[in-house]
């Protein structure tokens, strides 16, 4: 087909050459482009906002909600850097640790404990009951709010 015969000789001047607003026809159009497009530049604010690392690949939701988990190896090693940022208090001769205050919402399992603890936390794994209580001490489980 000659060029001057095409539709796109007619549509000449027509901004969407007839495929209505600049989202439609071809992918991604209002989204501001495909992947990572833009992340430099018009998506730049979103960067900012969420905290999207634009080294790394793939893309976490911002409004997804996280739980952050410790395992009990991880909470009788760092006891000691706890106490010193006021985590860690002693109440009838146990160690308190608040794991909410210290950014945790579960305790996990994985790991030994040799001292007596009081563990404040939202959710803790029954293995990490058993082996706290068989080191004689103890789990408080903190009901969370309702996020509304």
């Amino acid at each position: 087909m000659t060029t001057s015969l095409r539709r796109t000789r007619r549509l000449r001047g027509s901004r969407m050459h007839g495929w209505g607003r600049s989202g439609q026809h071809r992918g991604s159009g209002q989204q501001g482009g495909h992947g990572n497009a833009g992340w430099k530049r018009h998506k730049w604010s979103w960067v900012i906002r969420y905290g999207i690392q634009i080294q790394e690949r793939g893309f976490t939701r911002p409004n997804k909600k996280f739980s952050q988990a410790i395992n009990i190896g991880d909470l009788d090693q760092q006891i000691d850097n706890y106490t010193f940022k006021g985590f860690v208090k002693q109440v009838d001769g146990k160690t308190e640790v608040n794991l909410p205050s210290a950014g945790y919402t579960k305790l996990l399992s994985r790991g030994t404990v040799n001292k007596p603890l009081r563990v404040l936390v939202y959710y803790a794994s029954e293995r990490a009951a058993e082996k706290i209580t068989a080191a004689g001490g103890e789990i408080v489980p903190l009901v969370k709010a309702k996020e509304e």
